[in-house]
């Protein structure tokens, strides 16, 4: 499959939201975060989002990611199905590349 935008490489430990919706996350590393932001804010929707195409393993899906202004950081969300595909856990290091 040929990619558009950026790509990163990163290793992360998945985590869950503790609010009323469950969702999962990767926080993206500080440093990926704000390059992405110094070339890409412009390019930000609603709520810092940013289109994306992610990879977990070998499963590979359209996305977005989404600043978090608490942490400082991108978020890339990780829907249950992806998960079970790709047997996500919370806190166990998984490799994501993604592009933006």
């Amino acid at each position: 499959m040929k990619h558009k935008g950026i790509k990163y490489e990163f290793t992360a430990q998945p985590w869950k939201y503790q609010g009323a919706a469950a969702w999962h996350f990767i926080s993206l590393p500080a440093e990926q975060a704000a390059e992405i932001r110094e070339i890409l804010q412009s390019e930000e929707e609603g709520w810092g989002r940013l289109k994306a195409t992610a990879k977990v393993g070998v499963t590979e899906w359209a996305t977005a990611i989404w600043f978090d202004t608490k942490l400082k950081t991108y978020l890339l969300p990780l829907k249950a199905e992806i998960r079970k595909l790709e047997q996500i856990e919370i806190g166990k290091l998984t490799s994501v590349t993604i592009w933006v």
